[in-house]
């Protein structure tokens, strides 16, 4: 996917653990944003817009992409695109959140790489 899109973060934790996450877990980021970067967090419309005005881009050019519906429904309402990834063990193990049903997002994928396919990667 890195070699066709650019890959950023978009997260309400601090720009310094973004930059250690990705360093000590070798995350291929090409730009880390966060809430820091607007001063607001998430679900405010200002962190939805930042990728879309740093990168002069209409929102429907830009798609977040999530394991948390809360954040993807507040993507979509501000006009981005959305891909939802399961994390099958993001609650736990045996505690497996329901997968969204077809439609509800852009993309709906078990992980990354059925992501990719998807988007024909």
């Amino acid at each position: 996917m890195k070699s066709r899109f650019v890959i950023t973060t978009l997260s309400n934790g601090n720009i310094s653990l973004l930059t250690n996450m990705a360093k000590h877990a070798g995350l291929p980021w090409d730009c880390i944003l966060s809430a820091e970067n607007v001063h607001h967090y998430k679900p405010d419309p200002e962190i939805y817009r930042l990728v879309p005005d740093l990168f002069d881009l209409k929102p429907e050019q830009v798609m977040l992409v999530a394991a948390h519906e809360n954040d993807l429904q507040s993507a979509q309402k501000h006009g981005l695109r959305t891909g939802y990834v399961r994390r099958p063990l993001e609650h736990g193990p045996g505690k497996a959140a329901a997968v969204p049903a077809a439609g509800k997002y852009d993309f709906v994928a078990k992980d990354f790489l059925d992501l990719a396919d998807q988007l024909g990667v």
